[in-house]
């Protein structure tokens, strides 16, 4: 069978744990098999175990695909963690824990780490600044926290917008469209140009609101701003490629994830921003470019859990 195009197809075809090994092991090793622990390809493969033994004296010699993935530890067969990529990663609004547990038959509470575990692949290691003519603008997302301690829910945000809700920096780069996001403290004249810095390069044409916290960057930047009190649009000068990315955003947590824990709320924003940022590919490209990022990350149900919410 050929690379599967579509979800019922991509179901059939890893059903195969054969496949399913093939699949990742050439996607995370395609120069051969590594040890994950000292990095030689001087390994052996046990077919009855589906495990490789590094041929160098060091603890850990045995290993499987999944050691030093997202997948590291997990009961969780490869078949149904590949279907559930392939869900989350071409979900339009993204999909539920509950939807997965579902049509995996595994527990909510499984699917619910799984998803998270997913986002932490979908998360860009690019530090790649955004140049050109680059939007800005800032967001506010969720309610109260009401699990977080009360000194750092009263300090997560301190600005413009609701109190209780999280601060969220969008910049959006046109031509290419690609979008970076970031959790911020607040929308001071500190917080916001020092965000803006850390992802947009110098001299870029940058397109922001009338905030005030924008205009100690006039000097680093060609700097444009629009009051949305007067006008949404004068001529180039507008924000709506990154407000797009808001509704979509929202439409997401709305309609589909209902109650996100601000202390989670990072990856929704990696997942979301994934996958904006490749919607002109298709469903094949975004699932393999997920699992392109499952090496060297690792989140553990202790690292995750901590009085929320699961959807």
């Amino acid at each position: 069978m050929n690379e599967p195009i579509t979800l019922i197809e991509a179901i059939k075809h890893f059903s195969n744990p054969d496949v399913c090994l093939d699949f990742v092991v050439k996607l995370r090793w395609p120069d051969g098999v590594a040890c994950p622990t000292c990095g030689s390809t001087d390994v052996r493969f046990i077919p009855t175990r589906r495990i490789w033994e590094c041929k160098t004296e060091h603890a850990k010699k045995q290993f499987s695909v999944k050691v030093g993935t997202i997948f590291e530890d997990s009961p969780i067969g490869l078949d149904k963690w590949l279907a559930a990529i392939w869900m989350i990663a071409n979900a339009k609004n993204g999909v539920s824990s509950y939807e997965i547990a579902r049509n995996l038959g595994v527990t909510q509470k499984t699917a619910w780490f799984m998803l998270h575990r997913i986002r932490l692949a979908m998360g860009n290691d690019d530090n790649g600044k955004l140049s050109g003519t680059v939007e800005a603008d800032e967001t506010y997302i969720g309610g109260k926290a009401r699990n977080m301690h009360k000194a750092k829910r009263e300090a997560i945000v301190k600005g413009r917008g609701g109190v209780g809700k999280v601060v969220v920096m969008g910049l959006l780069e046109r031509g290419r469209g690609k979008v970076k996001t970031k959790i911020i403290a607040d929308t001071s004249r500190k917080t916001i140009p020092d965000a803006v810095r850390q992802s947009v390069k110098e001299g870029s044409n940058l397109l922001t609101d009338a905030l005030y916290s924008y205009n100690d960057l006039d000097r680093e930047y060609v700097h444009e701003a629009i009051d949305h009190a007067v006008a949404y649009v004068k001529g180039h000068v507008h924000t709506n490629g990154i407000e797009n990315f808001w509704s979509l955003l929202k439409r997401a947590i709305r309609g589909t994830y209902v109650n996100i824990e601000p202390a989670h709320l990072f990856r929704y924003l990696d997942e979301e921003t994934f996958r904006f940022n490749t919607h002109k590919t298709d469903d094949a490209d975004r699932f393999q470019g997920v699992v392109s990022g499952i090496t060297g990350k690792r989140l553990t149900y202790n690292e995750l859990i901590g009085g929320t919410t699961q959807a």
